[in-house]
């Protein structure tokens, strides 16, 4: 996931996990609708020993799909249970305490960034990604215009690879616009009912449009 992608790749975002057993066939329906760079696992509030305990049962299939696995918020979670990596919200000094414990094994992801400039902070802090456009705390998004301005113009100025969060389907294609190396499902792809193979069939073959149409230029 450091690298850039020669074109957008989908990350997809889970809603907070509380059984890994139950939701790895969720993950194994979505990784069969086609190509995806990475999985960022969201987990329920519980012990250490629980939540660790739940990235391992679902790195082994993830990973065997050649799928990152990152989980959110925290390092120590993250590499006990055999993930690929953390996304963190905090600045750059979080950042700063995770690479010290995960060294440069691990892939460090940041979101949760305001500003122009926080994004920028945390870029110099040595992030593997800046993810923009994800729900707020309260649960609100950002405008959809607001996030395409910032991906983009994120995208054309740094090497550090972004990560457009996209609020609903439909938005997949402007946000793979923008060149940013990643956009991503958000935990809507797994709703009940939802078919999360056919979002992500849906999605890629939006980005390959997209793809083919910045070709023909």
């Amino acid at each position: 996931m450091t690298t850039h992608a020669s074109h957008t790749r989908l990350m997809l975002v889970t809603p907070p996990v509380a059984d890994a057993e139950a939701f790895a066939f969720r993950l194994m329906q979505a990784m069969a609708g086609g190509d995806v760079a990475a999985i960022l696992l969201r987990l329920t509030p519980g012990d250490e020993r629980s939540r660790i305990e739940r990235v391992k049962r679902l790195a082994g299939p993830v990973q065997a799909n050649n799928v990152a696995l990152v989980v959110e918020d925290s390092a120590l979670v993250a590499a006990r249970g055999g993930a690929d990596g953390v996304h963190l919200t905090g600045g750059p000094e979080a950042i700063a305490e995770a690479r010290s414990s995960l060294k440069t094994e691990r892939i460090i992801g940041t979101g949760g960034l305001r500003a122009r400039h926080d994004a920028m902070d945390v870029g110099e802090a040595g992030v593997d990604y800046v993810m923009f456009g994800e729900p707020r705390p309260d649960g609100s998004v950002p405008p959809l215009p607001a996030v395409i301005e910032r991906a983009g113009w994120w995208a054309e100025i740094f090497e550090t690879p972004c990560v457009a969060y996209a609020p609903d389907a439909e938005s997949v294609a402007a946000l793979a616009e923008t060149g940013a190396e990643f956009v991503a499902l958000g935990p809507w792809a797994f709703d009940e009912g939802q078919d999360v193979r056919a979002l992500v069939e849906a999605a890629n073959a939006a980005i390959t449009a997209c793809a083919a149409r910045k070709t023909a230029r």
